[in-house]
C-alpha cells in the first residue's frame, strides 16, 4: 500500500482538506482490490463490513424489486465513495455494486467510518453530500417512471449516462462503459423490445450510434428534445 501515491486522494472531494500525514494514514488503513468486469463488489442485503472508494472504472448499482426483477438505480464514476451504508444508518448494503468495467477500489473496514468522520476535516460533509445527491437522483428516476412516457424515460437515461460518464471522441460523446439494451431496459422500467425499437430508430435518425456494446451520442440536442416530447 505504501506504493500508492498520496495524490490519488488529495484531489478527491472527500480527502482534499487532509494534510499529507493524514492522507498517508488513510492509505495505510486501506486495502487495494481489482474487480473484473461484471463481478460484484458487494451484494444487496450483505452485511456492510466495508466501505469503498472507486479509483478507476465505473460501478453499476442494482436492486431487486418485489417481483424479483433487476432495477439499475445509478452508475458511480471514479473518485467517489460507495458502499457507505453507515451514512444511511444501515448495517447491510441496500443494493448491489457491480463492476461495469474493470474497477480498482480502495477498501476500508466499516469500523473506521466513525473515526474517519470525526478525525478528518470535510470527510463526513462530502460523504453525506454524496448520499444526498444519489438519493435525489433515484427520486428523480422514480418520478420519471411515474410521470413520463417510455421514450422520454429512455432518452433521459441515455442523456444522463452521457452527461455523467461521457468522453468526447471523433464520432460523438461515448459513454465510458458498455451499455447494453438490456441495461437500459432495467434502468427505465421498459421492455427490451421497446428499448431496442427506440435505439434502432434513433440510430437511423443519426441521434446516436451503438457499436460493440458502446453508445455514442451524435446529437445531444435532439436527444434532449426527446426528453420533453409527449409520445
Amino acid at each position: 500500500m505504501n506504493k500508492l501515491d498520496k495524490s490519488l486522494l488529495n484531489s478527491l472531494s472527500s480527502f482534499r482538506r487532509l494534510e499529507d500525514d493524514q492522507l498517508r494514514e488513510v492509505l495505510d488503513l486501506a486495502r487495494l482490490r481489482r474487480v473484473p468486469t461484471g463481478k460484484p463488489i458487494f451484494e444487496e442485503a450483505e452485511d456492510a463490513k466495508q466501505f469503498f472508494l472507486l479509483l478507476d472504472g465505473h460501478v453499476r448499482v442494482e436492486r431487486l424489486n418485489a417481483e424479483g426483477d433487476k432495477v439499475i438505480s445509478l452508475h458511480i464514476p471514479p473518485g467517489q465513495l460507495f458502499g457507505i451504508a453507515r451514512a444511511l444508518g444501515r448495517d447491510t448494503y441496500p443494493a448491489s455494486a457491480m463492476a461495469a468495467v474493470e474497477c480498482i477500489v480502495l477498501i476500508w473496514p466499516m469500523s473506521l467510518w466513525d473515526d474517519f468522520a470525526g478525525r478528518y476535516e470535510g470527510f463526513a460533509a462530502e460523504a453525506y453530500k454524496t448520499v444526498g445527491q444519489r438519493v435525489s437522483e433515484m427520486n428523480n428516476q422514480i418520478m420519471e417512471l411515474a410521470t413520463q412516457h417510455v421514450e422520454q424515460r429512455v432518452a433521459r437515461a441515455v442523456l444522463r449516462l452521457m452527461k455523467q460518464h461521457g468522453r468526447n471522441t471523433d464520432s460523438g460523446v461515448q459513454i465510458a462503459f458498455p451499455v447494453t439494451r438490456k441495461i437500459i431496459s432495467e434502468m427505465t422500467g421498459s421492455t427490451l423490445h421497446t428499448v431496442s425499437r427506440l435505439l434502432s430508430r434513433w440510430e437511423r435518425q443519426r441521434i446516436l450510434r451503438s457499436a460493440h456494446r458502446h453508445i455514442h451520442v451524435l446529437d445531444a440536442s435532439r436527444l434532449e428534445e426527446l426528453t420533453r416530447q409527449d409520445a
